[in-house]
């Protein structure tokens, strides 16, 4: 692809004409055939496919066209008719290969040969399925057992991820990284510390009942395209929206809706956000200090009115815990220092308490940019408090809605993909499967990552995913890949992973979800669980990519079989012969939340698990709601850099991708095609650094005492952002952000918020 940087106008609405290209655009580019893009007719509803892109919910009574933007270009990317074979690596060598952008590889197509790189030829060369599950296995049995890796990306089924966590534990560790240690970690802290829960307890429904949202770092054009119809339907009826968000982001400005002809013929649009607040990255605890300090002082002049208290004073006597602290921390904290902080005005932040105060059922949506810092779990925590200081959770219309990315990243940790043993049944697994479960904490992204750099992992073994392009600290970790013993990769495309590999490394091709599974000739159906905590059945509509092509369930079986000692409780073939038997497996070990799963699994708009925080019962040591006292408003008290010159660097992701799959280099919504490699600046910022759109930039991490970190060859392309801050794509601006800068207490790479260092790059 051209790596021409084009700037033009991005003043189009989300939705409308553009989307209806795009979606045209990705199915012609893939080769998919009419009677496959039919598929999308199928997709998120209920005798259909769940989507294999976010997990935003699926209604029970669905669009005629429940898909968007994004989901076209994931299944287009998934059904494609493109594929690779062994003779596509005899014609290329890895080394060649790594040459290749994000976008090349996996624009090749899928993968349909199982693969052993050959060192000596420096090839991918194909293995049989028994050949490769053998020599993985006997490699697995020799390493040891503690510090052996399985990492998986949120994209595989309950299933698949229930058999994947008992294959770790079986064999003997929790390392059970997942994706969500990258983003959401923080929102599985917060929430489970505060109101007992580690998820959202907003459903759909409540979307019908709300008097009001408050929406913080999360850019629902292109990371949830389906909920603007929720937003839409909710602006019809009067409700504000008010927004928190570094970047004017065009989902959150307006949107026109594909599926109305009127809307599409007459270029209607509906606003989406009614105040629209462009804070600094990582100023949310201080945004939302302000907040609660405006509701405060509205409370205080209704006491002194005689009039009604804005505090829900009942809700907080009778389901709270620590308000007083928290109170007297408000009322401390200065109106100078949350300005500074968050970069915005007194007035601004007023403004937006005003209508919290006027709303009965309000809402707090967020995504990861309050999470990827940080004091990204104090974000989570002070939304909450915020919500609870008018007892907006528990009450229909109401509640906090944390936006997962990948589609089943959330159902994965239901099932047990987790680090932290005391989250996982292992008394149950022990009593069920006649096995000592390890009980020693495992590794979870940032401490794999450690470990790898150390020289301590083995053997990676990953269910999906780009682990190595997603992770922080780029160059550092790529050369500690290359000296891990073995890696594995369950993969449906070629990707970064596969090219900087293991010095034993294995590529084993699966299906995709979209496809129909047959074992011994039955179609199979997995389930998933969306952002809301609904679980999904999904049936495969697709003819596979290749009649070699494994499914993930069968693969992970096969590498039990491999590796573990028979045993006589777990029936690994039974299991991949009937997938139903599995979801029996997983009621027996989650029987609250899973009763009769096989008869649900197909409820129109799923069927939900127990939150008790939905109801007001808070999972809590004090069997209350919590507040917490924030620790620091300062983004980032221990790296911030002290250099005049430096700047607060954030990432985003573009409207061609979706997590590290790069669909193209077109970023229509900030009206940026032709390279990724691009930095968006104020123009004061270009002004006083002297420089022009399109001027060739270097950026250097400015608190790096460990190693040099540096990003080179960036163009300069204006934007309406907060001055002092920059912005610049994930993943081509990892290789800035350090290893040991993530959030506290969760480790998710603080990836919103790194001081960096300009240089103007020399041109050879």
């Amino acid at each position: 692809m051209s790596d021409e940087l084009k700037i033009e106008s991005a003043d189009m609405p989300a939705g409308g004409w553009g989307s209806v290209k795009e979606v045209t655009n990705i199915l012609f580019h893939e080769h998919v055939p009419l009677k496959d893009s039919r598929l999308l007719l199928k997709q998120n509803k209920p005798d259909g496919y769940a989507c294999v892109s976010c997990a935003w919910a699926k209604p029970a009574n669905p669009h005629p066209f429940e898909f968007c933007e994004s989901g076209a270009k994931a299944t287009a990317w998934e059904t494609t008719s493109k594929t690779i074979g062994a003779e596509f690596f005899e014609r290329h060598t890895v080394t060649e290969l790594e040459s290749w952008s994000d976008h090349a590889l996996e624009d090749l197509g899928r993968l349909t040969v199982p693969l052993r790189w050959d060192a000596a030829s420096d090839r991918y060369r194909p293995i049989d399925w028994d050949t490769a599950f053998a020599e993985i296995g006997a490699a697995l049995r020799a390493c040891d057992r503690e510090n052996v890796v399985f990492y998986s990306s949120g994209r595989a089924s309950l299933e698949a991820s229930y058999m994947y966590q008992l294959l770790a534990r079986m064999y003997g560790n929790n390392n059970l990284p997942d994706s969500s240690n990258m983003c959401h970690e923080s929102t599985s802290v917060g929430l489970k510390k505060t109101i007992g829960v580690a998820v959202g307890t907003v459903g759909l429904n409540d979307f019908e009942h709300t008097d009001c949202i408050f929406f913080f770092g999360q850019n629902v054009g292109v990371n949830s395209p389906r909920m603007l119809h929720q937003l839409q339907e909710a602006r019809k009826r009067g409700v504000p929206i008010i927004t928190f968000n570094p970047l004017r982001e065009r989902g959150l400005v307006s949107f026109t809706n594909p599926q109305s002809p009127l809307e599409m013929l007459m270029g209607q649009e509906t606003p989406i956000s009614t105040q629209y607040h462009q804070l600094k990255p990582g100023g949310d605890t201080a945004a939302l200090m302000g907040l609660c300090k405006a509701v405060l002082g509205h409370d205080d002049a209704a006491r002194a009115a005689g009039a009604q208290r804005v505090l829900d004073m009942p809700f907080l006597q009778e389901h709270t815990h620590g308000f007083a602290d928290f109170e007297r921390s408000v009322r401390e904290c200065s109106w100078e220092t949350i300005e500074a902080e968050a970069g915005l005005s007194r007035a601004a932040i007023e403004a937006a308490a005003d209508v919290y105060c006027r709303s009965g059922a309000v809402m707090g949506v967020y995504g990861m940019g309050l999470t990827q810092h940080r004091h990204g779990v104090q974000n989570v925590t002070m939304l909450v408090n915020f919500l609870l200081l008018r007892g907006n959770i528990g009450k229909p219309g109401a509640g906090i809605c944390p936006v997962r990315g990948h589609s089943n990243v959330q159902g994965q940790r239901t099932v047990g993909i987790t680090e932290k043993p005391e989250l996982a049944p292992l008394d149950k697994l022990k009593e069920q499967y006649g096995f000592e479960p390890p009980r020693k904490p495992g590794m979870n992204t940032v401490e794999a990552c450690e470990a790898i750099l150390a020289g301590k992992v083995p053997a990676f073994i990953a269910l999906g995913g780009n682990f190595v392009r997603a992770v922080p600290d780029t160059v550092r970790m790529e050369a500690a890949w290359r000296e891990l013993p073995l890696t594995v990769q369950v993969s449906t495309k070629l990707n970064r992973n596969h090219v900087i590999h293991g010095k034993a490394s294995y590529v084993l091709p699966c299906l995709g979800r979209i496809e129909i599974d047959r074992q011994r000739g039955i179609p199979q159906s997995v389930s998933v669980e969306d952002s809301t905590a609904c679980m999904h059945g999904s049936r495969g509509m697709a003819e596979p990519a290749a009649a070699t092509l494994l499914s993930e369930p069968a693969i992970v079986a096969a590498l039990a079989k491999a590796t573990l000692p028979p045993n006589p409780k777990v029936d690994w073939d039974a299991w991949v012969a009937d997938y139903g038997r599995i979801r029996d497996a997983i009621e027996a070990t989650y029987p609250d939340i899973f009763k009769d799963f096989n008869a649900r699994m197909w409820t129109p708009g799923g069927f939900r698990k127990p939150l008790g925080a939905a109801e007001r019962v808070w999972d809590t040591p004090s069997k209350r709601a919590e507040f917490t006292v924030p620790q620091s408003l300062q983004v980032d008290p221990d790296s911030d850099s002290r250099d005049p010159a430096a700047l607060r660097l954030f990432t985003v992701r573009s409207d061609g991708q979706f997590n590290t799959t790069i669909y193209s280099n077109e970023d229509r919504f900030r009206g940026v095609s032709g390279t990724r490699m691009v930095l968006f600046m104020a123009r004061a910022d270009m002004a006083r650094h002297q420089l022009a759109e399109g001027d060739v930039i270097d950026l250097a991490t400015a608190v790096s005492s460990d190693a040099p970190r540096h990003v080179r060859g960036l163009r300069v392309v204006p934007y309406d952002i907060p001055e002092g801050c920059v912005a610049g794509y994930y993943p081509e601006c990892n290789p800035l952000v350090p290893l040991w800068h993530h959030a506290i207490d969760s480790k998710v790479p603080a990836v919103k918020s790194i001081d960096v260092l300009l240089r103007r790059a020399v041109v050879h």
